[in-house]
């Protein structure tokens, strides 16, 4: 009987440590707005909305290495053909129409509730592959960090091949932990 009552509580103990051991990833599932600061044609492109995921690997220090993967739809066009400097009609599209961004960086988290990011890497607008950053601030709504908040400036390098002119955005966007 000793050995029995012995038994079951070493499996009771080991199913109590099992259950603490925290996930190496944390994935979130994101839906973003994102309004545009400037562009040559930001007439074309005055906002967006979207989705990502966003992954942190938990190596039990403040800073976490990061990786993101977002799409966005910019749905409002004035429909306004705007020339180039010189008067002649653009090659490319004058509107984004879509975003996809692959970026990748590392984050600070100073508490369980805040984190800062940085992130930067190939961002794909009307066919076209560039190069984008995105610095975030983030937060949680609670200590279990289910919920997270986040607001971010997008800047996409060189988005108009004629003026070289950057693209760049707010994005405001809130996620629901997937693991």
């Amino acid at each position: 009987m000793k050995l029995i009552l012995a038994t079951m509580m070493v499996f009771i103990n080991y199913s109590g440590v099992s259950a603490q051991i925290s996930r190496k990833v944390s994935t979130y599932l994101l839906t973003q707005y994102n309004n545009t600061l400037y562009d040559r044609t930001a007439g074309n492109n005055p906002w967006g909305i979207g989705l990502g995921i966003q992954g942190f690997y938990n190596n039990g220090t403040r800073f976490k290495p990061t990786l993101e993967l977002t799409g966005d739809v910019y749905l409002e066009d004035d429909k306004v053909l705007r020339l180039n400097a010189d008067g002649a009609v653009p090659l490319a599209t004058n509107d984004i129409g879509g975003m996809v961004n692959l970026f990748a960086g590392v984050s600070y988290h100073p508490n369980l509730r805040s984190y800062f990011s940085f992130t930067a890497g190939p961002s794909f607008i009307s066919g076209k592959t560039l190069l984008g950053i995105k610095p975030s601030l983030g937060w949680y709504f609670s200590n279990s960090q289910k919920w997270t908040g986040k607001i971010s400036y997008i800047n996409i390098f060189n988005r108009d091949s004629f003026s070289r002119e950057d693209f760049g955005s707010i994005s405001v966007g809130v996620g629901l932990k997937l693991f």
